[in-house]
């Protein structure tokens, strides 16, 4: 008998929390309300519970009861803990680390800048590279008139697509690492990587210029004479921040550790890293020095993870119907995989979509595998396999796109803040689409061009 998929009416609750998340923070009567995390976590909790009533009164035939137990503890200790503590990791390591100083803020400085971002992004994770590197770019920039422009490039380039090369640099892809993808497969995104990168750099550059030139003379006057020398604080933590990517490349339950025999316990690689924290935390000279002075909470982390609770539960009847119909979607090419992963990664988390997409793009595999229509050999999942050009297409999609809006990605929200806080007037929701949509719509049709067709 053919396996049966949840009926569409059980994606309410995910659909809900996900508008909810997109809107309430627009609208001035409940923004307000918005901000306590314990609103988040009331709401996630909320919409949870009614994913978990469907699986125990409307999906009797798979167990009622005990099928929601079951997805209880699969989406809550096989998906949510080990992003979460990753994601704590990160970001708790990365705020022990603070960039002093303020030297000129010529445009080739802030190429710079915003170049180093997008390589530390792999490694700090997309959120860690923006709190490390936002506030210094800023107060290298205080003195001059036009920024605005900068930080837009900034949530390109170093809250998005910079964090394309490892599990680390973006959630979307730890889940993928979460569900079978090799660690270092997204090394194969370093070419389309590369060319964005490298584009928008160029074209900051320029814009910068001539906005630099556009200055008035006194601020840049005043520009070169606040110079301090740059001086890195808490540098210790660089270390810990190191000892993160072979801890969650081989400490895997599932595999043996490289050149051994011998498999570590479950949840091995999550007592690792909380113990790298604790490391960080207490041992680091410096470190709490270091937090104090990047202002650093555990605020936005907490918001990460009351929000996701209720994503990872919410998320489980549409990933299980596209495991089981996601062919029978239309989809079917690897240009609408990185377009449909990416428009709803726009105004959606790009987490749970690159998830839904993922399992799209597996279901679609099996199809074409049956057929004997596969190109290449598909790579293994833990549930399944996909065609890596699919699997190429959904993770750029994903990671890229989330770049199109304010909401399409945690850091760019926090970046915004941030940036406000020190005075720059952020575009609005709609002025800051305007600015992604000139610059990145053309570049991504090119990425389609030169590397999905």
């Amino acid at each position: 008998m053919p396996e049966s998929a949840p009926p569409i009416w059980s994606f309410a609750p995910f659909a809900l929390l996900l508008l909810l998340i997109a809107i309430l923070p627009l609208i001035p009567s409940t923004a307000h309300w918005w901000e306590r995390n314990r609103n988040k976590l009331l709401v996630a909790l909320l919409l949870g519970a009614a994913t978990l009533a469907y699986y125990t009164w409307f999906d009797a035939a798979h167990g009622g009861r005990n099928e929601a137990l079951h997805v209880l503890e699969h989406a809550l200790l096989r998906e949510y803990l080990p992003f979460i503590v990753l994601l704590f990791s990160l970001y708790t390591i990365a705020g022990g680390i603070h960039l002093a100083g303020d030297i000129r803020a010529r445009p080739a400085v802030n190429t710079l800048f915003l170049g180093s971002g997008a390589v530390l992004a792999s490694f700090l994770g997309t959120t860690g590279a923006s709190m490390l590197l936002i506030r210094p770019i800023l107060r290298t920039n205080s003195e001059r008139r036009h920024k605005v422009h900068t930080v837009v490039f900034f949530i390109f380039l170093v809250s998005n697509i910079g964090g394309s090369l490892t599990p680390l640099g973006d959630p979307p892809l730890f889940l993928g690492y979460l569900r079978g993808v090799p660690f270092w497969w997204t090394l194969n995104l370093m070419w389309p990587w590369a060319f964005m990168t490298a584009t928008l750099l160029g074209i900051y550059y320029v814009w910068d210029r001539i906005a630099w030139l556009r200055e008035a003379p006194k601020a840049l006057a005043l520009d070169a004479a606040r110079i301090q020398p740059l001086r890195l604080e808490g540098a210790g933590n660089f270390l810990w921040l190191l000892l993160v990517v072979p801890c969650v490349a081989m400490v895997d339950s599932s595999r043996p550790i490289p050149f051994t025999a011998w498999k570590p316990t479950p949840y091995a690689r999550e007592a690792v890293l909380l113990l790298l924290v604790a490391i960080s935390w207490f041992l680091t000279p410096g470190s709490r020095g270091s937090r104090a002075k990047n202002r650093f909470s555990f605020g936005p982390m907490a918001e990460v993870a009351c929000l996701f609770l209720g994503i990872f539960i919410c998320m489980q009847p549409p990933v299980e119907y596209l495991r089981v119909r996601g062919a029978e979607l239309g989809i079917q090419s690897a240009p609408g995989f990185f377009w449909a992963a990416g428009t709803l990664s726009s105004f959606l988390d790009n987490a749970p979509t690159y998830v839904v997409f993922l399992e799209t793009a597996s279901a679609l595999t099996s199809k074409l595998a049956d057929a004997g229509a596969l190109a290449a050999p598909a790579l293994p999942l833990s549930g399944g396999a996909v065609d890596p050009t699919l699997l190429l297409a959904v993770s750029l999609g994903a990671v890229f796109m989330g770049a199109n809006t304010y909401i399409g990605n945690g850091p760019n929200f926090m970046v915004k803040t941030v940036a406000e806080s020190a005075g720059v007037r952020m575009p609005s929701f709609f002025g800051y689409m305007l600015y992604s949509g000139a610059i990145l719509l053309p570049l991504f049709a090119a990425v389609t061009w030169l590397f999905l067709l």
